[in-house]
């Protein structure tokens, strides 16, 4: 746990380095997949900066709006605040951006959000990365595990010894970004976005169980709540591509028969 750097006259928050690795990491691999796919390697550098500026305007408008109380006094002060930026305000703004910048080069496609897929993986896992190192008040609920952790020199301390739950969403999204790297030419247009949207749901429902977010609806956090539409949501695109591609079969050997 590191939440600065000390270079000299500089200090540096290392969740914010983190971030800017994980832009980079994403911009890495949609750049290699474009130019596999014969598409302008540049795309990747605007996709990734549409999502760097749609992400951070979300995550900052969502958490003024959950916490309007606090904010409505100093509205513009709480918005440019470097403090307080949600994760799925920022999944929400940037999605908007990105497919926005889509629109406008005329690629508002499956395959664009395929591209997509291993970037939003492995840009969350860089970020929890940086969750751990700041100690940002991201980890889990009390726990005496082999594993457990305290967070003394964190941005929001405890003393307490707790689960590390940024180590656990980072280690599983970095597997699932590889998984998704590895099957990126496996199947039809729009399964890999699919699978991300149920793997990564999967992971942010169960971990929320050791998370400390209070609970909402039927004992369950407004995160789980979320995942659970992420799971859906992807499972009936699977469900509707592996239909569309039952429809054809029949097309085909008609064909093959003629």
């Amino acid at each position: 746990m590191q939440p600065e750097l000390e270079l000299g006259p500089i200090t540096l928050q290392t969740f914010g380095l983190m971030m800017g690795l994980g832009f980079v990491v994403a911009g890495l691999a949609a750049s290699r997949h474009l130019k596999e796919l014969g598409k302008p390697v540049d795309w990747a550098y605007e996709m990734v900066f549409a999502a760097l500026v749609g992400g951070i305007v979300g995550a900052r408008l969502w958490w003024v709006a959950e916490n309007w109380s606090e904010a409505q006094d100093d509205l513009l002060g709480s918005l440019f605040s470097g403090a307080g930026l949600v994760w799925y305000g920022g999944a929400l703004g940037g999605a908007a951006a990105v497919l926005f910048w889509a629109w406008r080069r005329n690629w508002l496609t499956l395959q664009m959000l395929d591209v997509a897929a291993v970037p939003l993986a492995a840009g969350y896992a860089f970020g929890r990365i940086g969750c751990q190192l700041a100690g940002d008040g991201d980890y889990g609920i009390p726990w005496d595990g082999p594993w457990a952790m305290a967070y003394p020199e964190g941005t929001v301390p405890t003393t307490e010894e707790v689960h590390p739950t940024p180590v656990y969403e980072a280690v599983t999204m970095l597997i699932v970004a590889a998984l998704l790297w590895r099957w990126r030419h496996r199947w039809r247009p729009g399964t890999l976005f699919a699978l991300y949207l149920v793997l990564a749901g999967t992971e942010r429902f169960l971990v929320e169980f050791v998370r400390r977010n209070d609970e909402v609806v039927a004992g369950l956090t407004q995160p789980q709540l979320l995942s659970i539409v992420m799971i859906a949501g992807g499972a009936i695109w699977l469900w509707a591509l592996s239909r569309r591609a039952d429809s054809r079969a029949p097309a085909r050997a008609a064909r093959q028969r003629a």
